[in-house]
């Protein structure tokens, strides 16, 4: 819950860009001490992602030259708030393309809107864009005679799915992607292992379908009473709104009416001691004056040659950090599997699920579009 929300622009002074006193219990003028504390804290180098004057609390974040603050002066949940922070910032960019001071200027008025529309007396409201841009424009908007009617995804019980969607054949495209992070050292140890996973979806259905996923997870197989299965324990689980928290928790199963289009149904992580997919050995060979050799390893056998200035030096260099990055279809690191993906209409159309596996390097990569059926 935060009682005041502001973008500051700090080029060589403090600058209020925008701002909104949600709940009307804020002194606007306090804003001023924020940046102060802020520059003390920094040169002290004790920087925290939350700073105090008097009573009232300032939670803030940076992206590009703007400072994001939310202000309060009860005993808020901070994590609710840098996560509406970072909410907020994910919705301008899709809005504006970029978010920085220039963008800012140029759509006060939409900025304003989407405000008053994100957050209603300190709660956060409605945050998904595609339901936003519905009834917020870039374009303006026009003067209605008689009392203005919100849309209909606002207040539905389904907020981020609207009605009347209808396509001709339909589909529901899953990837499983895993990310895994791993850090290893020069004598071969592994350091850190994480694998970090993703379960995207594209809908193309029509109506207002259920969908029931099913995945080989270790707590679902013990209730069930089929811990000899091969199976993985989830931690750290997140879903996306649409997904019905109380079932899962009854039963682990994972029940929900999807959005239309392209959205994140869950994200799980697993610390779990990964084996190197792809080893590294580098020999490297300095020749005289002006030649380095690397030579390749193992699998694979590489041979480069590098043109460099003239090297006096005789000292051998350590070798430095390598950095792989690799994508696999058809393979999950964890050995997560999707037992089932059920699709349930109404009118009781045919639809086609499609799962694809992928396992990549820490970060984001292309992927071929390869689906199988689950």
């Amino acid at each position: 819950m935060s009682s005041a929300f502001y973008i500051l622009f700090f080029p060589l002074w403090i600058q209020v860009l925008v701002c909104r006193n949600y709940m009307g219990n804020m002194d606007m003028n306090e804003i001023d001490h924020f940046m102060p504390i802020l520059m003390k804290r920094e040169e002290e180098a004790e920087m925290t992602p939350m700073v105090s004057h008097g009573s009232s609390h300032f939670l803030w974040i940076k992206h590009s030259n703007l400072y994001l603050v939310a202000m309060t002066k009860k005993n808020a949940n901070a994590a609710l708030v840098f996560s509406f922070l970072y909410k907020i910032i994910q919705v301008f960019k899709e809005y504006f393309k970029e978010l920085e001071e220039e963008s800012i200027r140029d759509n006060f008025v939409t900025v304003y809107e989407l405000m008053d529309e994100v957050m209603d007396f300190g709660f956060p409201q409605t945050t998904d864009s595609k339901i936003l841009q519905e009834y917020i424009t870039q374009q303006g908007h026009k003067l209605e005679v008689g009392a203005p009617r919100p849309p209909a995804t606002v207040t539905n019980a389904v907020s981020w799915r609207s009605e009347g969607i209808k396509y001709r054949k339909n589909e529901v495209f899953m990837d499983v992607i895993e990310s895994v992070n791993l850090l290893v050292s020069a004598n071969g140890s592994v350091l850190r292992s994480e694998i970090v996973g993703t379960i995207k979806l594209k809908v193309v259905l029509s109506g207002m379908p259920e969908l029931r996923l099913g995945l080989n997870d270790k707590v679902l197989f013990e209730i069930t009473g089929r811990e000899k299965s091969k199976t993985v324990e989830l931690e750290d689980v997140k879903f996306h709104q649409c997904v019905r928290l109380s079932r899962f928790e009854n039963d682990r199963t994972i029940s929900f009416i999807p959005p239309d289009g392209e959205s994140e149904l869950m994200s799980y992580r697993l610390n779990t001691t990964v084996k190197p997919l792809i080893w590294i050995e580098s020999v490297i060979e300095k020749f005289s004056h002006s030649r380095v050799e690397i030579k390749g390893g193992k699998e694979y056998m590489m041979r480069a040659h590098f043109g460099l200035p003239s090297v006096e030096s005789e000292e051998l260099e350590a070798k430095r950090p390598i950095t792989v990055n690799f994508e696999i279809p058809y393979f999950t690191v964890s050995g997560i599997q999707v037992r089932y993906l059920k699709i349930i209409e109404k009118s009781g159309y045919q639809a086609l699920p499609w799962v694809r596996y992928i396992t990549q390097s820490g970060g984001e990569n292309k992927h071929t579009d390869i689906y199988t059926h689950p």
